[in-house]
């Protein structure tokens, strides 16, 4: 990221920046919010419309019973209150990819409020950042100022995705340092993924955020005001646009000028914001009730009816998996963070005959190797069955870590499960103690200096002892039966 300014850490240390955060997600119905029209990314340009989507007269609007539905999950996935009673609402204004002149969305009365995310925070410990209101609303269309011939002096406009349902989930301002943001919408990102309202893809424009930004001395009761950062579109840049526009607003007020209320655009190739137009507020879009839609009652009976679709969610399911199988908060933490690959874990650790084993060969062996050789879980030649049975050789002493590492090698060089390598390679593991012991000898024998450190109370040495010993047996020495004699040998030395 480029550097906003040369402000010294004594001068951004005088301010508080002050972040909230309107993240729009696109809902994954099969059609748009209030008409029959596919939901679908992508298509020949203006072939997902009808007249509805268009706004031409005499169409009236139908709401998508499933974007309610999907709704009111993550409403309360995010622990916000739902309203029984909701109304939608005219935003009115005008723009090239909404033709109608208008956006159905919701104003003073919106579907749900009040919720939270708890985030790490910068200092340690646990932040709790408040969520406003999630409200319900369509999305207009998109505007492609590139990729024509002429593009350098016409816009073309692509209506597929008017209508398509989208949930607006607004933050209160709590939000402290850029970092923090991330957070947020990382621990967002996973809840909505978790309930499956949404595929979140923000290459497709499936979530997108905005982030209010402002800075005050700290000790201030009043926040300065806010530039909106517009159109960012990687939780990276996010990042990277709010640390510089935190920057940009301490040297404006340190030079004393005043920060501009406005929207502005991030640049990630140069890391500045630019100014993009003047910020509007809520009286200038003239909202009023939405003439051709009733109000929106969910009643406890239909609440309750859609809540039966809420999976264990993630910060649940983490605390789980430490107490269930042990697992440290990390590796809880990094298995939880996609709902398909917790599911996984859950299946083969049920299998195996120590979880533990399963998540880390999961974490260290599997992902490490199908993220070098480009590949998704669903693509690895070594299947969970194959995790589990590689995961019980270990449990059973019957293979060393190191054999393993070599028989998972074999599998993703030839594209085959661990079964299958193992069955004709099976390399074999000397358990034998006479074997063992004998190796050993031979071990401390060339080694008085580091047997005379052990004799003074370095028992750590015993794991050169070890390494020497499974160096002779070509790896295939009984670790557990291994470090048992070697302590064994050296205690009587």
């Amino acid at each position: 990221m480029a550097a906003a300014t040369l402000l010294s850490p004594d001068v951004m240390n005088k301010y508080q920046p002050v972040i909230g955060l309107e993240v729009h997600v696109q809902l994954l119905t099969r059609t748009k919010a209030f008409c029959g029209c596919i939901n679908q990314y992508g298509g020949e340009p203006n072939t997902h419309c009808c007249p509805v989507c268009l706004g031409l007269p005499g169409a009236l609007p139908v709401l998508n019973r499933q974007a309610v539905e999907f709704a009111v999950l993550a409403s309360s996935a995010l622990h916000c209150t739902v309203n029984q009673d909701s109304v939608f609402a005219r935003k009115n204004y005008f723009y090239p990819d909404s033709p109608k002149g208008y956006q159905i969305s919701q104003f003073d009365k919106p579907l749900a409020e009040n919720g939270y995310i708890d985030v790490p925070a910068d200092g340690g410990g646990i932040r709790r950042i408040g969520i406003t209101r999630l409200h319900m609303e369509e999305d207009a269309g998109k505007s492609v100022h590139d990729g024509f011939a002429d593009s350098a002096t016409r816009t073309y406009i692509d209506l597929n995705r008017c209508g398509t349902p989208l949930v607006e989930i607004v933050s209160e301002p709590d939000l402290r340092s850029a970092d923090e943001a991330y957070e947020y919408l990382t621990r967002l990102k996973e809840i909505l993924l978790y309930t499956g309202v949404s595929d979140c893809n923000m290459e497709e424009g499936s979530l997108r955020c905005d982030a209010n930004v402002s800075v005050m001395l700290k000790g201030a009761h009043e926040y300065g005001t806010k530039a909106e950062v517009k159109n960012v579109n990687s939780f990276r840049f996010i990042r990277d646009a709010i640390k510089y526009e935190i920057e940009r607003q301490v040297e404006v007020v340190e030079s004393g000028a005043r920060v501009k209320q406005e929207s502005r655009l991030y640049n990630s190739g140069e890391g500045r914001t630019y100014p993009m137009r003047s910020k509007e507020e809520a009286h200038d879009y003239r909202y009023f009730p939405e003439p051709d839609l009733p109000a929106l009652h969910v009643d406890a009976a239909w609440k309750q009816d859609i809540l039966k679709a809420m999976p264990e969610l993630p910060e649940p399911r983490r605390k789980r998996l430490q107490e269930q199988y042990g697992l440290t908060e990390q590796d809880a933490a990094t298995i939880t963070s996609d709902r398909a690959f917790a599911d996984t874990f859950e299946a083969a650790a049920k299998e195996a005959k120590s979880p533990k084993r399963v998540a880390n060969l999961l974490l260290g062996e599997l992902l490490g190797r199908l993220n070098a050789a480009g590949l998704t879980l669903q693509q690895s030649p070594v299947s969970m069955r194959g995790i589990v049975e590689a995961a019980d050789l270990l449990e059973d002493g019957k293979l060393s870590s190191k054999q393993l590492k070599g028989l998972f090698d074999i599998a993703f060089e030839k594209g085959e499960d661990f079964a299958t390598v193992y069955e004709r390679e099976k390399p074999q593991q000397i358990s034998d103690t006479g074997a063992l012991e004998t190796m050993i000898d031979e071990v401390i024998a060339a080694n008085p200096k580091q047997v005379e450190q052990f004799k003074g109370g370095k028992t750590t040495v015993s794991a050169f002892f070890v390494g020497q010993v499974m160096r002779l047996s070509k790896g295939q020495a009984n670790p557990a039966l291994l470090n048992e004699l070697v302590l064994k040998k050296l205690a009587a030395a």
